[in-house]
């Protein structure tokens, strides 16, 4: 088998890290989030958030991953108790489930890259809404576009942790910052838009409750990718050297400060002609479009190139997050069956290619796909999202806090002694009571128990 690869720079950690947290999640959940939930008051929560649950359970992954430096599954088993491989089986699985779903909307976001470059998005409100009506609802298009989404994330992963994945982010996460400051720039810009920079930043405590808490909980947890086996899988080809607190921060911060532009960028240009933001797909492919084509009625040649822009900043978002995704099962066929990356990657590309076709019908055509009454697309998001990924998150943070042996976590903190200790008992009092006790009360609050 050929050397294992490596990230070849401390910014190619944080890019393709980060890329693969950033997703199209930051750009329509967060923001919508934020609005409903007190505005700036929830931003704090959420940042709060993200230091006590999503920096120690980051570098939770990240130390099983670069520990072992192999896939996930035998990074897990590596940890001296046997049924650990469990966790990260459980991590592969929730990770190629994701990306099989994941890859329809990321389809619909190409297609509507395509529509906006050929000018089919200029119609009225009306027409808007039964472009996107025929579109989801055709059998073929959204198929092709969603295995086509698969296949572009297959070619560059089959081309390796350096030639492919890290290649890959430092153009991709680069090109996403720079459109998404110029769509703030143009949101902000436009008239009225103070009213969503206030919606979105005013802090209103009024609206803060137990559920908000659990709210921002949950989403620092999700947007992180916690719980995927992508963060354990991208360590293992971190540097003996690498500092996994700072990287952790900084990947963090990078994240919740892309998903706080994402709402810069929307509620003020929403404000501005007085629509209220809805969330999920309708606020993608229904609402923004209708927003752009109101907000430069009088320049139409700059709403044409901002609709560009948008869609092809989530086209890039989804990109990230599908590789990492893409990589965790390619890792482990790779290296546990000992297949050729290539081969390793078209085996799993053509498994969530089948997922996608699937999921794909069940939201359109063939609305009659089902499990437990849910359509099938939406039973494998409330599979992975309320069962699968925090359950994937609560047993790592178990097993590290109170099975494997400290010497291991603090040789892996520390670099071998190479850096101070100073926070080690912070992480560790966090991974060990407040990470699994957060992960049982999000699980708890998406079931309605509390």
């Amino acid at each position: 088998m050929e050397k294992r690869g490596t990230f070849g720079s401390k910014l190619a950690i944080v890019l393709t890290t980060a890329g693969s947290a950033v997703g199209l999640g930051n750009i329509w959940r967060f923001p919508f989030m934020t609005g409903q939930n007190g505005g700036a008051a929830f931003i704090l929560i959420y940042l709060g958030c993200v230091f006590l649950l999503g920096i120690p359970g980051m570098i939770s992954e990240f130390i099983v991953g670069r520990h072992s430096q192999s896939n996930a599954a035998r990074a897990y088993g590596n940890l001296g108790y046997k049924n650990g491989r469990l966790i990260g089986y459980l991590g592969i699985l929730t990770s190629t489930i994701i990306l099989g779903f994941y890859a329809v909307v990321a389809g619909w976001c190409l297609q509507y890259l395509y529509a906006s470059i050929a000018g089919h998005l200029n119609g009225d409100t009306t027409y808007i809404v039964e472009y996107f009506k025929s579109f989801s609802s055709d059998p073929i298009r959204p198929c092709l576009w969603g295995v086509g989404f698969v296949v572009i994330t297959h070619f560059v992963v089959a081309q390796g942790v350096e030639k492919g994945i890290e290649r890959a982010s430092k153009l991709l996460m680069p090109l996403l910052m720079i459109i998404l400051i110029i769509l703030v720039i143009a949101s902000c810009l436009l008239p009225g838009a103070g009213k969503g920079i206030d919606f979105l930043l005013k802090p209103d405590f009024s609206k803060v409750s137990g559920s908000v808490f659990l709210e921002a909980l949950g989403q620092a947890f999700f947007s992180l990718s916690l719980g995927t086996a992508c963060l354990c899988t991208y360590a293992s080809y971190f540097k003996k050297e690498t500092n996994l607190l700072k990287s952790a921060t900084q990947i963090a911060l990078l994240d919740s400060g892309i998903a706080i532009m994402a709402g810069l960028m929307i509620f003020p240009a929403a404000f501005s002609v007085g629509v209220q933001p809805d969330s999920g797909p309708s606020l993608i492919f229904i609402t923004l479009p209708n927003v752009f084509r109101q907000a430069f009625e009088s320049m139409p040649i700059v709403g044409f190139i901002i609709s560009i822009l948008f869609y092809a900043l989530l086209v890039f978002a989804a990109l990230t997050s599908t590789i990492s995704m893409h990589e965790i099962g390619t890792a482990f066929f790779h290296e546990e069956l000992h297949w050729a990356r290539s081969k390793a990657a078209w085996i799993l590309t053509i498994v969530c290619a089948t997922i996608t076709i699937f999921c794909s019908l069940s939201v359109g055509a063939y609305s009659n796909l089902q499990l437990f009454g849910m359509p099938l697309m939406d039973f494998c998001d409330f599979l992975t999202a309320q069962i699968m990924l925090p359950a994937g998150a609560f047993f790592t943070s178990i097993l590290l806090g109170w099975f494997v042996e400290q010497r291991l976590l603090i040789n892996e903190f520390t670099n071998n002694g190479a850096l101070k200790a100073t926070f080690f008992k912070a992480y560790l009092f966090s991974v060990k009571f407040i990470v699994p006790l957060c992960i049982l009360l999000i699980f708890l609050h998406q079931f309605n128990l509390i």
